[in-house]
């Protein structure tokens, strides 16, 4: 049984983490009005930051395992949000001690940076808790209203300005169908409680094909289809999935590159973890296996499956082409957000940790990957592949942990990612012997070769930094940070990919998410 607390300030007990983000952020305002013209502005600022983070962790460890929904049903308090948060705050610690580091922010204006960052971390918070449609659409709003604002911090840059732009008129458009989509799914429903969903979409099960033409379950059936496919918008705008995967090159070029690095770990995560509890949490009850039974008539496993292949295929041929570095990783971010919809495809309990375990292990190669591009950039001014030629006579140390990042983002054993995709592909074929169908081995195989793809442009980079000739000789020199933190994220890697337990454990006891 599902606990249930109506009253707001009891609710307040489980909701002590957000509250510390969000006062936070406003502190964080008022610090940088105070500090302004302090010598050490930065280094003061920084810290801050990490102390509201590291505070926000401290109350998110004390609180308690017992699952329960907070405010009349908006936010679910369970093992399965608890992960997705550790996961923001993760991201949002590393992403502030590498713009400390950098120069992608003018010291008078990186207050604000820490600031917004922090909110949006709050906005991943509610987006991994929200059980309800109107919780849902604020928590992403939160999310992406922010991020546009990042997406063109840096005044005079023509690169960032466009990168707002469009990151702005795509992310309206998505929002304004999820919204409409959302006022259908209530129109039918009578209701915008998410676990909900399951139970009173039991009255759509009649069989489209034996229902006589123009009747109205008919009708009801395919305003329903159309509702889920509009807020299916919405999210896969989110995680940047095909078709509404547009605006991420532009905006992973124009943005500075320490946000560019967290817009790819961190809201995708959370986009995750939204999609999981609308079609997992709220299609299916705890005994549905999958939420392919909520929707008589309706292969939703099939149509997140096709959404998958395609995304992949799309990722990885767009970036078999390109000669940005940063480009390059946006269009690798898509293939990846395809790869982890195969997990939410199986629609099952190993199906959803198979992408917990993935979305944890990309966020350390991603972020040590973005990382790498950072340092050389840097000392380069470019974030050209050709200027990664002879990086290992010039910065072997980053040539060698770039690499490692590159093979795990492959999937090569024995770095981690190759656990991440062997547990995705597991739980894919293990779904397809248990339901007979063909189509879940044929998406496995498109898996599979849209990862050779994939190994193509990543030894494009391989080769520029070992094989070819540098086009200076002069040593690039970079921050100590930078060198520990591409330590542990290697470390990390290659820990992982040959003792991957600790990953399974963790990933398997947050599994407990609140059900319909």
């Amino acid at each position: 049984m599902q606990q249930l607390i109506q009253n707001n300030l009891q609710s307040t007990g489980a909701f002590i983490p957000e509250l510390v983000l969000m006062v936070g952020a406003v502190g964080l305002f008022l610090t940088d009005l105070l500090w302004r013209k302090h010598p050490a502005r930065v280094a003061r600022l920084t810290l801050a930051t990490l102390l509201v983070l590291v505070v926000a962790a401290m109350f998110l460890v004390a609180q308690p395992e017992e699952p329960v929904r907070i405010f009349n049903g908006l936010l679910a308090n369970d093992a399965f949000g608890q992960f997705f948060k550790w996961l923001a705050l993760a991201a949002g610690i590393l992403t502030v001690v590498i713009a400390a580091q950098g120069d992608a922010f003018p010291s008078e204006r990186i207050g604000q940076f820490y600031a917004l960052l922090v909110a949006i971390v709050l906005g991943m918070f509610l987006m991994a808790s929200a059980t309800d449609l109107l919780m849902i659409y604020l928590a992403i709003e939160l999310v992406s209203l922010l991020s546009y604002v990042l997406a063109g911090y840096r005044r005079g840059d023509r690169k960032a300005s466009e990168a707002a732009l469009k990151y702005v008129i795509f992310g309206g458009v998505a929002s304004g169908v999820m919204l409409f989509g959302m006022s259908y799914l209530y129109g039918l429903l009578g209701t915008t409680d998410v676990l909900e969903f399951g139970r009173r979409m039991a009255s759509f099960s009649v069989d489209m094909g034996s229902a006589a033409a123009g009747s109205p379950e008919i009708a009801r059936k395919l305003a329903l289809v159309v509702a889920v496919v509009f807020v299916l918008a919405g999210f896969g705008y989110k995680i940047a999935s095909v078709p509404w995967h547009m605006w991420c090159p532009d905006v992973y070029e124009g943005a500075p590159t320490p946000f560019t690095a967290f817009l790819s770990v961190g809201p995708k995560a959370a986009g995750f973890a939204v999609m999981i509890r609308f079609f997992y949490g709220g299609l299916a009850g705890p005994e549905v296996a999958g939420f392919a039974g909520a929707l008589a008539g309706i292969p939703w496993p099939a149509v997140i499956g096709v959404v998958s292949a395609v995304t992949m295929t799309l990722g990885n041929m767009a970036a078999l082409s390109q000669t940005n570095l940063k480009r390059l990783l946006a269009y690798s971010s898509i293939a990846h957000a395809g790869y982890a919809l195969m997990g939410l495809t199986a629609a099952s309990a190993s199906g959803n940790q198979s992408i917990l375990i993935y979305l944890l292990i990309y966020l350390v190669m991603n972020l040590g990957a973005f990382l790498v591009v950072i340092l050389v950039a840097q000392a380069t001014g470019s974030e050209s592949i050709r200027d990664y030629r002879g990086l290992s006579r010039r910065h072997p140390y980053a040539a060698i942990t770039f690499a490692i990042f590159l093979f795990s983002l492959t999937g090569i054993p024995p770095f981690a990612g190759f656990i991440g995709k062997w547990y995705l592909f597991a739980a894919v074929l293990e779904r397809g012997a248990g339901a007979g169908g063909n189509w879940y081995v044929a998406l496995a195989i498109v898996g599979a070769l849209n990862t050779a793809v994939s190994l193509f442009y990543y030894a494009r980079i391989l080769q520029a930094m070992f094989l070819e000739t540098p086009y200076s000789s002069e040593p690039i020199r970079s921050p100590l940070g930078y060198k520990l933190l591409l330590g542990v994220f290697s470390a990390a890697i290659l820990v992982f990919g040959v003792w991957p337990t600790p990953l399974i454990e963790w990933t398997r006891s947050s599994l407990g998410l609140l059900h319909g």
